[in-house]
């Protein structure tokens, strides 16, 4: 069931035990954890923390066994924050999506050789320019302004019949009648 109030309800249950893992956990297995994502049950009484940890995989278990040991805190946390019939019992999950696309790119990287291959090239076309930037740090070149008309042309004042000036302000329609 995944209707809109547990996806919400998730969303805030992600919300509230990341920034309890960041803030007020004090074990010191559990760092340089990503909440990546939750999912609920559609009777919400059970919610599945996926979670991404940097480093090897004995550093990801032992992250994974002090989450699981501080369930109960962060279950408690939610139940302090959100308002539910039944708080959630949470398992956490290690999220494999970045390891996945670190193999597929390299994989890539493989087979053609000579092409540059970008971890999530669909995800830097999505993100646009500022995808771009981060990752080759080149700011790529801006077309010129134009003003519409074709090269060569007189300039023309803009007209003042407009609502927006040609500063991108707004301004009331000129008077037709002026009264004096």
């Amino acid at each position: 069931m995944s209707s809109r109030r547990v996806q919400k309800v998730a969303e805030a249950i992600r919300e509230v035990v990341s920034m309890s893992i960041l803030t007020e956990l004090q074990d010191p297995r559990v760092r340089d954890v990503t909440v990546t994502s939750v999912e609920a049950s559609g009777d919400l009484r059970y919610a599945k923390v996926m979670v991404s940890v940097m480093g090897d995989e004995t550093r990801q278990n032992l992250s994974l066994r002090g989450l699981q040991s501080a369930a109960g805190f962060l279950q408690s946390k939610i139940a302090d924050r959100i308002d539910l019939r039944y708080t959630p019992r949470l398992t956490f999950v290690l999220d494999q999506g970045v390891k996945h696309s670190i193999s597929v790119a390299q994989i890539l990287r493989e087979v053609l050789p000579g092409e540059q291959v970008l971890p999530d090239e669909t995800a830097v076309a999505e993100a646009g320019e500022s995808a771009v930037e981060a990752v080759d740090g080149n700011i790529p070149p801006r077309p010129a302004p134009t003003s519409g008309y074709p090269p060569g042309s007189p300039p023309v004042d803009p007209p003042t019949s407009r609502l927006e000036q040609a500063d991108g302000t707004w301004c009331p329609p000129p008077d037709p009648s002026p009264h004096t």
